[in-house]
């Protein structure tokens, strides 16, 4: 016969089912000209490698604590939503009652929720490179918003010139925010290693 499962247990899977849930979360900017951005867990995924990047610049050889604080910046979210530049104006999102009800009764509690709290009091270098890959991941996603012709990175041309020259907390956020002002979203398949530079079409 199967155990009842514990308190414990039926808190963490409620939790996963929730962390499941960002997946159909959009980005509240996706309100502009609907341009079909990314969902919730699709930014986290990149803003976590975005930051392990920029912690191996900056000198951070154990990257757990950026890893985790990567995983969980965003994770209230899920209840207490994402805001816009225009709708954040207006909303009142109470994420501390909501990042605390999340991982309320889980087994992640006690050490996830003062990462978070750590995280936004921006105080310790992880939490300032978090949060500047945060930033850099909008970039990131306009260059790639503008190769599909859409123009809103045009629009926010100023707003993001403004957020690399005031907002970054890091010097190698600042590098390589310059460095994806002339990227190229498509280089790294079609300069790299393909069928065309290096396999059977090759000259």
């Amino acid at each position: 016969m199967m155990s009842i499962p514990s308190q414990q247990f039926r808190r963490d899977i409620e939790f996963l089912y929730e962390v499941g849930t960002l997946r159909y979360a959009s980005r509240t900017w996706n309100q502009f000209l609907n341009p079909g951005c990314q969902n919730l867990t699709e930014h986290t995924l990149r803003v976590v490698w975005i930051a392990l990047i920029l912690a191996k610049h900056e000198g951070i050889t154990d990257t757990g604590k950026v890893i985790k604080m990567a995983l969980v910046h965003d994770i209230s979210e899920s209840r207490s939503v994402d805001v816009n530049y225009v709708s954040r104006q207006y909303a009142d999102r109470h994420e501390d009652k909501a990042i605390t009800d999340t991982l309320d009764e889980t087994i992640l509690k006690d050490e996830f929720l003062p990462i978070w709290e750590e995280y936004e009091r921006k105080e310790c270098l992880e939490a300032k490179i978090v949060k500047d890959a945060d930033n850099l991941d909008v970039d990131l996603e306009l260059k790639e918003l503008e190769a599909m012709g859409n123009t809103l990175g045009q629009s926010l041309k100023a707003t993001r010139e403004h957020v690399a020259s005031t907002k970054f907390y890091t010097e190698t956020a600042k590098r390589i925010w310059q460095a994806i002002q002339t990227s190229n979203p498509h280089d790294w398949h079609m300069l790299g290693k393909n069928r065309f530079t290096t396999g059977d079409w090759k000259d």
